[in-house]
């Protein structure tokens, strides 16, 4: 049995195997049970204990039981489910399975055939089912009609044909679960999917939040045909009450489909067109005229053009959150922008040439940073480290987020002077990966973050290990750190010395799970997004 995968519809118990030996000891050569010998004491002390209650686990009732499995993932419920038949039953409570993910490679389950499937919608999931994931092999029409008869309160859909070379025919399927709020859709690069997606348009007009995620992290440099694999167009009219899309990293979406989206979701709050490189903002002017509600645009690494990004009518929008990193806009186009809109408490806007001390100095002289919360200028090169200490120190006491990360001219000595601004910081990154002519005394920063950023949540230290200068008192340092920012959940530094230093001392006083390296972590701002709980998605 692989115990990274388990099968979901596997009902084996197995009995300890220890217990024969146990017993077999507890009997002589001739069968006849065993005498222990005691001392008097030994056995004073034994009859106290056998007078009073011994309290194990297996006297805690089954709703306490029930609360310690809500706290396991189902992969581990599955494991205690083999230990007796009582664990088992309680293992299969539906009250534990309100939100499954049948991806192996994501939860680890695996349910071996659409039967097993069906008959555990019936069993296990049932009323209380509300977010289910589902791989390409388990989208069926019989799937879906058992869903939508069986977990009428199913709200949360995701559907992964990310990995489909072709679908399963959905001619017959007659109904599907209506009473969905999210859905999540992982596009395939080359299956067309209209004929789907025909069958559900009558189902998903309840929809509030639309995830469409495409393929852009598996695309290879050589330039290949594109598919435009799900009609947006007629989605649109089958989705009027979205408040939320994210089309994420889709090679075909450009600014026609963002204008179909505006032209019928008056609804829309937030909307998110990370990674779509087809778009360059040509309709950016008619969204923000017709979606009222907008908040939150998020836009990072799109091929936004500066003249249509002059176009639109900032000064008479109600945007308060905007991501306009790796683009190509200019000083003129930013400088428009900071100097227009009034109500902007969140600016993501790093990776970009066009970010420099004017930028700064218009924003500044034009007083609209003042409802400012969150900055993010992620090498943002062009930025001199004057300007942007008079800017931190004039805004830095609003600031919940502050990412100066990525500039080589952003040492330690900056941070040392602006830090003691930052007392509402919940998210700090600084450094750089590359290495530096200068060192970084980080016992010092270390301590200047203790004193004055109480509030902190995240903190990230990009910085190279070599450049990090720290002596044998660090730990006083890292004490104080940790002693001081209570609410910090994590700190990602770059492996090396410093880093097992800082993890060991965490580990120490039972928080190994705040220290993380680089390797496989980032901190992003994004957590302080109004809509986040809405836009995260797998």
């Amino acid at each position: 049995m692989d115990w990274g995968v388990i099968d979901l519809t596997s009902t084996a118990i197995r009995d300890d195997p220890g217990s024969f030996r146990r017993r077999a000891a507890m009997v002589d050569s001739e069968g006849r049970p065993r005498t222990p010998c005691f001392n008097t004491h030994t056995q004073t002390q034994h009859h106290r204990t056998r007078r009073g209650k011994k309290q194990t686990i297996e006297k805690l009732p089954d709703k306490v039981l029930l609360n310690i499995f809500s706290y396991l993932s189902h992969l581990e419920i599955c494991r205690m489910a083999r230990v007796c038949k009582r664990w088992r039953q309680i293992a299969y409570d539906t009250r534990l399975w309100k939100n499954v993910s049948l991806r192996p490679e994501v939860s680890g389950l695996h349910v071996g055939s659409l039967e097993s499937l069906l008959a555990l919608i019936s069993v296990r999931f049932g009323p209380t089912l509300r977010y289910i994931e589902l791989p390409i092999e388990l989208i069926t029409h019989t799937v879906l009609h058992e869903l939508a008869a069986k977990c009428p309160n199913l709200t949360h859909m995701l559907l992964d044909f990310s990995t489909a070379m072709q679908l399963h025919d959905f001619s017959e399927m007659q109904s599907f679960p209506a009473k969905l709020k999210y859905m999540c859709i992982c596009l395939s690069e080359v299956i067309f999917m209209e004929g789907f997606m025909r069958k559900i348009y009558n189902f998903i007009n309840g929809l509030e939040i639309l995830h469409l995620i495409g393929t852009y992290e598996k695309v290879e440099e050589e330039e290949e045909e594109i598919y435009e694999v799900i009609n947006v167009h007629k989605l649109k009219s089958a989705t009027p009450n979205l408040r939320v899309i994210n089309l994420y990293g889709i090679n075909f979406i450009d600014d026609s489909h963002i204008d179909a989206f505006s032209s019928n979701c008056i609804q829309l709050e937030c909307l998110a067109v990370n990674f779509c490189n087809k778009v360059t903002g040509s309709t950016l002017k008619t969204l923000i005229q017709r979606s009222k509600r907008l908040r939150c645009l998020l836009m990072n690494g799109t091929s936004l053009q500066s003249e249509y990004f002059k176009e639109v009518e900032w000064d008479k929008c109600a945007l308060q959150e905007l991501d306009i990193s790796a683009t190509d806009l200019s000083s003129e186009a930013l400088i428009d922008l900071v100097t227009r809109i009034t109500t902007l408490r969140y600016l993501s806007a790093g990776q970009i040439n066009g970010m420099n001390d004017s930028v700064l100095k218009a924003w500044m002289e034009s007083g609209n940073a003042r409802s400012l919360s969150c900055l993010d200028l992620d090498s943002s090169d062009n930025i001199s480290d004057e300007y942007l200490s008079k800017f931190i120190l004039k805004y830095g006491h609003q600031l919940a987020s502050c990412i100066l990360s990525g500039m080589p001219h952003i040492t330690d000595q900056l941070w040392m002077s602006i830090l003691p601004v930052l007392k509402n910081a919940k998210i700090l990154v600084m450094g750089t990966s590359e290495r530096l002519g200068v060192n970084i005394h980080v016992d010092q920063l270390m301590d200047a973050i203790a004193t004055n950023c109480m509030q902190l949540e995240r903190l990230e230290l990009r910085w190279d290990p070599e450049n990090l200068r720290f002596s044998d008192k660090s730990q006083k340092a890292i004490d104080l750190l940790r002693v001081k920012c209570l609410k910090l959940r994590c700190m990602v530094i770059c492996d090396g010395r410093y880093y097992e230093t800082v993890k060991a001392n965490f580990e120490r006083a039972d928080r190994g799970t705040v220290v993380r390296t680089t390797t496989c972590c980032r901190v992003s701002p994004y957590h302080l997004l109004s809509n986040y709980n809405d836009l995260i998605f797998n």
